[in-house]
């Protein structure tokens, strides 16, 4: 897949070194896996402790300066207090000392996991199929931060020079929250993080299965409580049913009036920031390697929404004049690609406070709370959003007549961040993936959020640029997480390019 002529001299043997030491790269990944870091969960949070320490002793090996931060205690809902893993901090100066520096971010914490959950193997236990790398953070985080010691060691074990210095945070709660992080690096921004020209973040993935991509822009997002109360305590059905207004019954209509069947926000002026998709945008869109039937099976569904939807772009028709041609190719991907990307989206996660366990239990709940939250896209402002949503849903309680009682929650959100690719750093990406792959990525944006993005970009100026490794099916989060090998490999291939390029760009 590889021309050897797009190949600079210099990482010849850097590239020999991960092809022939592949298997201990692997063994290396399941070294991490094994380490139960699941940030989430009070049992395991020795292990995400552990698992900052384990690193940390990794980069000394290899003549990293390295620092753990301690940030502080957790105080969970159940009244518990927690240590918080420390925030490694580290550095490697190159020979030259008038290199670039370059930041590197990733995290060590992953989501919980556990066999009976579906998993066909064990999530701990790094486990190879059909070329396929099996185990809970094989893709999040921990595949792409082994990526970067790979390539420290490549360049190390054959004596060529590391051309830039390297800087790396790496957290462990970043699945948790990140609590006290952003405080953290607002706090370096005149220290530690002072000198760095460059930001890379391998936290994310590839649009497809085949073709590598760049990453310029993630969604934001709010989310939000809604709590309604009808008693002190949960009722029985049988003395109390029909006597009482029902605070699920409220809640449901609250929850049916925020978004309806077609995925259309009910809330409004939610939309009326939203920037109009350009000509210009949408031609790059049609450009973009995806599939939209992959796209369909690895979701498990024979329709997507936007297939329904009868106004899927209202200004079609506007495109399609600005460009002069009666039809746009690739309708459908276009309409996807734009609907996961650069347009707000509303979506209802669940409910507390109700009955959820298997049977049956007749009683009215005195009090429950619904989960949603909406994807923001660049101009919507978070807390114009907030304000829309409270005063939408205290309207709309009201119309139900109910005595009940309304509290409306707005958790802190997460800005959007769309990133300018015609820069030093997305350039240095791209040779790095032409080197690797013999073809230039795509460049596409994201619809869920990583909000250290936006905190690394404001707090140091410097480009930020995504550079993920792994494919679209990798099924982070998910029941049986991974990442293909030739993804792990190619990828730490694409790192030790990616630095060789910042370098020479």
């Amino acid at each position: 897949m590889t021309s050897a002529s797009e190949v600079p001299p210099e990482l010849s043997p850097v590239f020999a070194y991960i092809d022939t030491n592949a298997d201990q790269l692997v063994a290396r990944l399941a070294e991490a896996v094994a380490i139960k870091s699941v940030s989430a969960q009070a049992d395991t949070r020795p292990d995400t402790i552990r698992v900052m320490q384990w690193f940390a002793d990794k980069l000394r090996a290899r003549g990293l300066s390295v620092e753990l931060v301690d940030i502080g205690t957790e105080c969970r809902p159940d009244g518990q207090t927690l240590p918080l893993p420390p925030v490694l901090l580290a550095s490697l100066a190159a020979t030259d000392p008038s290199a670039k520096t370059l930041l590197v971010y990733g995290h060590l914490d992953v989501q919980p996991a556990d066999r009976a959950d579906g998993w066909r193997t064990d999530p701990f236990v790094l486990t190879e199929v059909d070329g396929r790398l099996y185990g809970r953070g094989a893709t999040d985080d921990k595949g792409p931060v082994m990526g970067w010691l790979n390539a420290i060691d490549a360049y190390q074990r054959t004596d060529t020079a590391i051309p830039v210095n390297l800087k790396f945070v790496v957290e462990g709660m970043e699945e948790t929250g990140s609590d006290g992080f952003d405080e953290l690096i607002v706090s370096l921004k005149d220290t530690f993080l002072a000198d760095v020209d460059y930001v890379c973040i391998s936290d994310n993935y590839w649009l497809g299965t085949t073709k590598p991509c760049l990453t310029y822009g993630l969604r934001g997002i709010a989310c939000f409580g809604v709590e309604v109360e009808c008693a002190h305590k949960d009722l029985h059905s049988g003395a109390y049913g029909g006597s009482v207004h029902e605070a699920m019954t409220d809640l449901t209509a609250l929850l049916y009036r925020l978004v309806d069947s077609k995925g259309n926000i009910l809330i409004p002026g939610v939309m009326d920031d939203v920037a109009v998709q350009t000509a210009e945008e949408l031609a790059a869109y049609e450009t973009i390697d995806f599939d939209s039937d992959e796209y369909r099976r690895e979701i498990g569904t024979s329709r997507l929404l936007y297939e329904k939807k009868a106004d899927i772009l209202a200004h079609r028709d506007e495109y399609r004049r600005e460009i002069g041609t009666s039809r746009l190719l690739y309708e459908k991907k276009a309409d996807i690609l734009a609907h996961r990307w650069r347009y707000p989206s509303l979506f209802i996660h669940g409910v507390e406070g109700a009955h959820s366990g298997p049977g049956v239990k007749t009683v009215i709940p005195g009090k429950v709370s619904g989960k949603f939250s909406i994807r923001l896209v660049p101009n919507q402002c978070p807390d114009k959003i907030a304000a829309q949503v409270v005063a939408y849903l205290t309207a709309e309680f009201a119309k139900l007549d109910s005595p009940n009682r309304l509290s409306v929650v707005n958790r802190p959100p997460s800005k959007p961040w769309v990133a300018d690719t015609r820069n030093q750093n997305f350039t240095a990406a791209k040779l790095a993936v032409r080197s690797v792959f013999g073809a230039d990525p795509d460049l596409t944006r994201e619809g869920g959020s990583i909000p250290v993005a936006l905190t690394f970009e404001e707090v140091t100026g410097k480009s930020v640029l995504l550079l993920p490794i792994g494919g679209c099916d990798d099924c982070a989060h998910s029941q049986n997480e991974k990442i293909d090998r030739k993804n792990y490999i190619s990828g730490t291939k694409v790192l030790a390019a990616y630095i060789h390029h910042l370098a020479n760009v």
